[in-house]
């Protein structure tokens, strides 16, 4: 995940749920396929025109609707920057920061950011500039944790990243009570 980045607004509106970010109809297609669907009921050429980094931006409850993890899933594997909104729903905001894509809020945004604005985002530090109109934008800050979370690249990935980090528990040899078939056990730190 890159830090910092720039890339190309696009905007949608309230209440965008994942019924419409990943259409139903597409659901049983290969992720590849699924992802040139995305957000078509609303804007056909999107999946089709969208660059590298590029931004969305929103208004309120994103990402309503399905528990399902393949809207933010497919959002991130046509290389989206980060989603910015007003408000998302939980269980979209949880499902983006466990896959590793960027999910930040900011009330503000919406009305700062217009279709086609370039934005620099600063995920390091918690900010949104649109290079357009040269104005910062206010974003809520990024809890350490979540952060964590999203350099890491997933939720995954940052619990094997911390068990890498953690020294290995040493194999400890027990030993058995007589009359037992074997003299003496292996196990793995802890009791019993």
């Amino acid at each position: 995940m890159k830090k910092r980045f720039q890339g190309r607004v696009w905007k949608f509106g309230d209440h965008i749920d994942t019924d419409v970010i990943t259409p139903g109809k597409y659901e049983n297609l290969p992720l590849e396929e699924l992802c040139r669907h995305c957000l078509e009921p609303i804007k056909a050429a999107f999946a089709h025109t969208l660059k590298d980094n590029d931004v969305l931006v929103a208004g309120v409850n994103f990402g309503c609707g399905s528990a399902r993890e393949i809207a933010p899933r497919a959002l991130k594997k046509l290389k989206i920057g980060a989603v910015v909104a007003k408000s998302f729903s939980r269980t979209f905001f949880r499902n983006a920061i466990a896959i590793g894509l960027p999910v930040l809020i900011s009330p503000q945004a919406f009305e700062a950011c217009h279709e086609g604005d370039r934005v620099m985002i600063d995920l390091a530090h918690s900010r949104l500039k649109n290079m357009t109109t040269k104005k910062a934008v206010p974003v809520d800050p990024i809890p350490k944790d979540i952060y964590g979370i999203l350099l890491s690249g997933g939720l995954f990935a940052s619990l094997r990243k911390k068990r890498r980090l953690k020294p290995k528990a040493r194999s400890r040899s027990a030993a058995v009570p007589m009359g037992t078939q074997s003299k003496r056990i292996q196990r793995q730190g802890g009791r019993g």
